[in-house]
């Protein structure tokens, strides 16, 4: 090395002081250490112990408190985790900032591995479950059973609505749209958010969005936001275009965990129409459609989810019947989450069978706000791709 040159110094995790991470009641937050990483978990205790550990995997700006609204409500089937994907929630940068659909699915095999936990319940959203989707096909022991809400798996013709999200991959323009949003507030990032992740963002309460604009105001602090949200964009990217035995499509053909696939019918970020493909392609599976519901359907409509999880576990003999009780009322208690909903097996869906079960409601008479602008729908990726659930904070996205 030449005297002109500096030794590379390993980076140093030591960041501002920001906003704490918000925690729902019930609910308890840690840190872990891993090779090259930590990790911040969410958790609820348990109803009993000796229940099957669950792991839940947030998307693309998002955050374990992602998850606040539905693990409550398998908190009696479950013992239930959340994890902040390196960057996002409480969680700092990796050692090697690798933000690769590949560098998340190694944080989330480390954490499982370590915790020695597997197998476990693994559910994902958006960008995790593209996470999810590589880590069942990598590490079939680390998996029980698959659920996938809105996974990001590759699309030949992506939606237009979801154009603006793809560009944060691209080189120098998250610099341009910082700079362009400078005099955005937190509340308008939010709105834009809420309008592009939401099937109807009036489902989300005062309370709600009074969470999602204060989780907002903090990341905004994190002087690594920006990079690992366009590093992870560029992660999404580089997965659609990768061929070959790691593609995910191909890696989503090896998955032999049951899996339970949910898509909206109103997500400007993946296509409704990619439900049918997935259903044909995971080689066990189930498909849940809500034609009402956006981006976050385990947000918008958690009830209807959470019986959904419950029928995958009873189908696969992992739930004793009776344990089905509570949750159809609980369902049912929902009302407005009534959409129109099919839990159907992929065999019915390519033709190999009938479907296993059917859950009915009434559909949502709200309609939704409409999608974002170009500018707008990218400040809502940029910045927090959901703003807060029906009764959390957070956001999730691509």
């Amino acid at each position: 090395m030449s005297s002109t040159e500096l030794p590379f110094v390993p980076p140093a995790n030591v960041f501002p002081r920001v906003t704490p991470v918000g925690v729902e009641e019930g609910e308890r937050l840690r840190s872990v250490e891993l090779p090259g990483m930590t990790l911040s978990v969410r958790a609820r205790p348990p109803a009993r112990e000796g229940l099957p550990p669950a792991l839940y995997v947030h998307g693309l700006g998002g955050s374990s408190r992602n998850w606040s609204a539905l693990m409550p409500l398998l908190g009696d089937v479950v013992d239930g985790e959340a994890v902040d994907l390196p960057g996002f929630g409480d969680s700092p940068p990796p050692d090697d900032g690798d933000y690769s659909v590949t560098g998340h699915a190694r944080a989330v095999i480390r954490f499982l591995d370590a915790s020695g936990r597997g197998p476990v319940h693994l559910m994902g959203n958006s960008l995790g479950g593209a996470v999810s989707t590589r880590v069942a096909a990598l590490r079939p022991d680390l998996v029980r059973t698959l659920t996938l809400v809105s996974p990001a798996l590759p699309e030949l013709r992506v939606q237009r609505t979801a154009v603006p999200t793809g560009l944060l991959a691209v080189p120098g323009v998250t610099a341009l749209f910082t700079r362009l949003t400078r005099e955005w507030t937190a509340e308008q990032r939010v709105r834009g958010v809420m309008a592009l992740c939401y099937g109807d963002p009036g489902r989300v309460t005062p309370e709600g969005f009074r969470n999602a604009v204060g989780e907002m105001e903090r990341r905004l602090q994190l002087p690594y936001f920006w990079d690992a949200m366009s590093r992870s964009a560029r992660g999404i990217v580089d997965a659609y275009t990768l061929g070959g035995q790691h593609g995910l499509w191909r890696q989503a053909e090896r998955v032999l965990a049951p899996t339970l696939l949910i898509y909206g019918g109103r997500d400007q970020l993946v296509g409704f129409r990619m439900a049918q493909r997935a259903a044909r392609t995971f080689r066990d599976s189930r498909l849940l459609t809500l034609p009402d519901a956006g981006h976050v359907a385990m947000m918008e409509y958690p009830e209807t989810v959470a019986t959904a999880f419950r029928e995958l576990l009873l189908d696969t003999g992992e739930l004793e019947t009776g344990s089905m009780t509570e949750p159809g009322a609980a369902a049912g208690a929902e009302g407005d989450g009534g959409v129109r909903t099919g839990v159907e097996s992929a065999g019915a869906e390519a033709g190999r069978g009938a479907s296993r079960a059917e859950t009915a409601g009434r559909t949502s008479g709200a309609q939704t706000s409409g999608g974002a602008s170009g500018a707008g729908a990218v400040g809502g990726a940029s910045g927090s791709e959901a703003g807060g659930g029906a009764s959390s904070g957070a956001g999730a996205g691509g």
